[in-house]
């Protein structure tokens, strides 16, 4: 009800910009989304106009104040993770373009810290932020005089929508820079150095939730205080009520990411777990944090896109479902969702996908099904490497992003996993996990626990083949990764 406690989440994905209001009883009220594809103006190149970003942000959050029609407590800012944005502090005018995170342009530069020692992924902030820096200030002057700013798309975002007065990031996208401490104390100053990064260009390390700033782009609705920061995938954990260690969910976007809450407690390893997973700081409240695991599939989402836009196969990724519930099975077909490499378990940016078993009866309709089905299963890669690493069972497994709207893929997550599956009461639980951390940090929600008591899922999926069908399509699948994999020597060789 219009004049309701509320706040309004701001959400920049890969694909487009959402804004939505959010209620104290955790639900959307009033919402806009503007699509904001990136561009590949080159093989392995991935950018965005972060111009045209900030503009969708306002354009979209104007729209859900509007359809709201009342003041709103906090604004809370989640995001796309890892992209990159150089900008003039004076002018907030960008110096380049925006690096995307499935952007491979540094791949070079990575292998050449390799030998130096220091590992880093492409799909890091780092050496994009150094690309840039080298593209537009080589010297370094202007960024050691202050006159240059980095950002993630969250510091972006809260740039432009402060009026360039907050220039901060929180330590779940911080820590996917690659610049963070290990314990996430700070910037990492010998990183800094051996990439000769100037400290001046870095935002300030905030909490996830708490104030930072107001939103003073947003006039018309009081500048409301800018209360939450977190990356899209924590975000989605919190959202989902996964707050306590062990819970785990996925998030089937662009591509497939699992995290999993261990508390208090930072994973032991330092930067890649024996089964690929990677140390995540979940959220950062009151100067507490909050951990996480997380494991990564690079394709998911694109997949289905590439279905529609590349092989012409769908008029809509929407008609996938209907498509491969059309026909019982793929009739032996399956596909590996490799586009840009694999991900977790084993690391290979090499990988590439492809379909295994066609046949002359292979139709539309099985090679649908057997990219929802290959979806599925990396999904449960992700969840045996999470549980694998971090000695943590998940019971259940908890499911947002645009492809839990579709049954197939629920059905076959849960088959592939042998666990009950969850799906989000709202496709993109992300934009309640950055409404949530802006509440908390004006008192809308006391604490965690109270956000996760009134998590209800929209439908629950249970397993239906037998643990024997189960492990022969585990089988099969991993007989297919193996195929794919170093088809690109040269990436295959990137090691972090």
């Amino acid at each position: 009800m219009t004049g309701a406690p509320a706040v309004l989440a701001v959400d920049a994905g890969t694909s487009g910009v959402r804004a939505a209001v959010v209620t104290a009883a955790g639900e959307v009220a009033a919402s806009a989304y503007r699509q904001a594809l990136p561009t590949s103006p080159m093989p392995n190149f991935v950018e965005f106009d972060p111009v045209a970003m900030g503009d969708a942000a306002l354009e979209v959050a104007g729209r859900a104040l509007a359809d709201w029609g009342g003041p709103v407590a906090a604004v809370g800012i989640t995001n796309q993770r890892a992209s990159t944005i150089l900008w003039e502090r004076s002018s907030g005018q960008p110096v380049g373009p925006g690096v995307g995170w499935q952007d491979l342009r540094t791949v070079g530069m990575c292998l050449a810290l390799q030998a130096q020692g220091l590992r880093l992924p492409p799909n890091a902030s780092a050496t994009k932020l150094v690309f840039l820096l080298d593209l537009a200030d080589s010297s370094r002057a202007r960024a050691e005089a202050g006159e240059l700013c980095f950002g993630t798309v969250d510091t972006w975002l809260a740039w432009v929508l402060s009026g360039g007065t907050a220039h901060a990031t929180d330590p779940s996208n911080a820590a996917v820079t690659g610049l963070l401490a290990p314990d996430a104390s700070g910037w990492d100053e010998a990183v800094l150095a051996a990439l000769r990064i100037p400290a001046a260009v870095l935002p300030e390390i905030v909490d996830s939730a708490g104030v930072f700033g107001s939103a003073r782009a947003l006039a018309v609705a009081g500048a409301p205080p800018l209360g939450g920061l977190a990356g899209d995938q924590q975000a989605s954990l919190l959202g989902q009520g996964c707050v306590s260690p062990g819970a785990a969910k996925l998030t089937l976007g662009t591509g497939g990411m699992l995290d999993v809450c261990t508390g208090a407690t930072r994973p032991p390893w330092p930067g890649k777990g024996p089964a690929g997973t990677i140390p995540i700081v979940a959220w950062r409240r009151g100067g507490v944090l909050t951990w996480g695991a997380e494991a990564i599939a690079i394709t998911a989402g694109t997949a289905v896109e590439w279905l529609r836009d590349g092989l012409g196969l769908l008029s809509s990724a929407a008609e996938s479902e209907a498509l491969a519930a059309s026909v019982p099975d793929t009739g032996g077909v399956v596909f590996v969702p490799a586009f840009l490499g694999t991900g977790t378990p084993r690391w290979d940016y090499g990988a590439r996908g492809g379909f295994f078993g066609l046949t002359r009866g292979t139709g539309r309709a099985e090679m649908v099904r057997a990219v929802l089905e290959g979806v599925a299963q990396r999904g449960a890669d992700l969840l045996e490497a999470a549980e694998a690493d971090t000695g943590l069972s998940a019971g259940r497994l908890r499911v947002d992003g645009g492809m839990s709207a579709n049954a197939v893929v629920l059905q076959a997550l849960a088959d592939a996993t042998g666990r009950p599956v969850e799906a989000a009461p709202v496709t993109e639980a992300t934009t309640l996990g950055a409404a949530y951390l802006a509440g908390l940090a004006v008192g809308l929600w006391p604490d965690e626990a109270a956000v996760a008591a009134g998590y209800r899922p929209r439908q629950v999926v249970e397993p239906a083949v037998s643990e024997g069908s189960r492990r022969a399509a585990r089988a099969r699948f991993a007989a297919a990764v193996e195929r794919c994999g170093e088809w690109v020597p040269e990436l295959s060789a990137i090691e972090f």
